[in-house]
């Protein structure tokens, strides 16, 4: 029996993690790969040179905060599955600084950027936690079919108002003034979201453990009837959840467009947000699993491309093996009911 928290987290992602590896092992002996090879070849190409680690890093920062957008509302049992349209409207938000206001330096540019980034998919996430304090639309289904409206949004402006006039017709805006460029790490594309990620995922830990919030939280996650007799305000708090969850993946929206992105496409995220809500129950919520889960999905994706050279598979593997590990998770928490 673990006694310790964190090693019974730890131990919980490792066993979930190991049960869907095999599995997706089987997977691959079904159709002639070698599965050890293919592994090998994973970690070789991601964790084995400078470049593939700081590529997995840079993977690793959105996930990690999309994690976090569902691991906070999470304390108090709401559901968010709109981590990919909070960060489509926290990116959209941080465009419109960048373009409306590119006369302004970088201290100050990049800062209302992030701001706008969080508050932007902060409020698309405290809409749906405002209609389930209602009593009005479950969070769940509120969440996931906002992001389809979110998209949509981006997708309106990317065709019509803010479509980059020199862009030979692709949807895109124009590129970003240099204020608006998050820093890099020398030679890299690791950038400075990377920070934001780990301090946000420190705040997370701290809140909950040494403040009387964190423990207001627990109260209403244990049993909500009863925080509510002790004068808790759940209303509140499933709103205020909702918005720093929403905001978190905002924020990783805003660094994907500053950072990597330069400039605000539709293909803006290859599904970072639902592979954050993976994460996060991978992890069972806890910060440091959240953190270690965030960086094995990232050398998972990271390692699709060289999947396909060196065992001639589809790069539609890696989504595979994502599938493999949440059927996993969904089962194991189904078992444990």
């Amino acid at each position: 029996m673990l006694r310790d928290p964190r090693l019974h987290a730890l131990a919980r992602f490792a066993g979930l993690l190991g049960v869907a590896l095999a599995v997706f092992a089987a997977v691959l002996l079904v159709f002639g790969k070698n599965p050890l090879r293919a592994y090998v070849d994973i970690f070789a190409g991601t964790l084995g040179s400078s470049y593939g680690f700081s590529e997995t890093l840079v993977k690793m920062i959105p996930l990690v905060l999309a994690a976090l957008a569902v691991a906070v509302p999470a304390r108090i049992w709401l559901i968010n599955v709109g981590g990919e349209g909070q960060l489509f409207v926290g990116a959209l938000s941080a465009t419109w600084a960048a373009i409306h206001l590119p006369g302004l330096p970088g201290w100050l540019l990049l800062p209302a950027m992030a701001a706008l980034g969080f508050v932007g998919g902060g409020l698309w996430a405290a809409l749906a936690g405002a209609l389930r304090a209602r009593g009005w639309v479950s969070e769940t289904i509120a969440t996931l079919l906002m992001n389809y409206v979110a998209i949509l949004l981006v997708n309106f402006f990317v065709f019509g108002p803010w479509k980059d006039p020199e862009g030979v017709n692709y949807p895109q805006t124009a590129e970003f003034p240099a204020g608006a460029l998050l820093p890099t790490l020398g030679g890299t594309r690791v950038h400075l979201g990377l920070l934001f990620a780990l301090v946000a995922t420190a705040v997370f830990a701290f809140v909950l453990a040494r403040t009387r919030w964190g423990l207001e939280m627990r109260a209403i996650g244990g049993n909500a009837e009863a925080a509510r007799r002790a004068g808790i305000s759940i209303t509140r708090y499933v709103v205020l959840l909702m918005f720093v969850g929403g905001g978190l993946a905002g924020l990783a929206g805003m660094a994907e467009v500053s950072a990597i992105q330069g400039r605000l496409r539709p293909s803006l995220s290859p599904g970072y947000g639902y592979s954050g809500f993976l994460i996060s129950w991978l992890a069972g919520g806890s910060p440091a699993g959240i953190v270690a889960a965030s960086f094995v999905l990232a050398v998972i994706v990271a390692g699709g491309d060289i999947l396909q050279m060196t065992q001639e598979l589809p790069g539609s593997v890696v989504n595979i093996l994502m599938s493999v590990v949440l059927f996993v998770v969904l089962g194991r928490q189904g078992a444990g009911r």
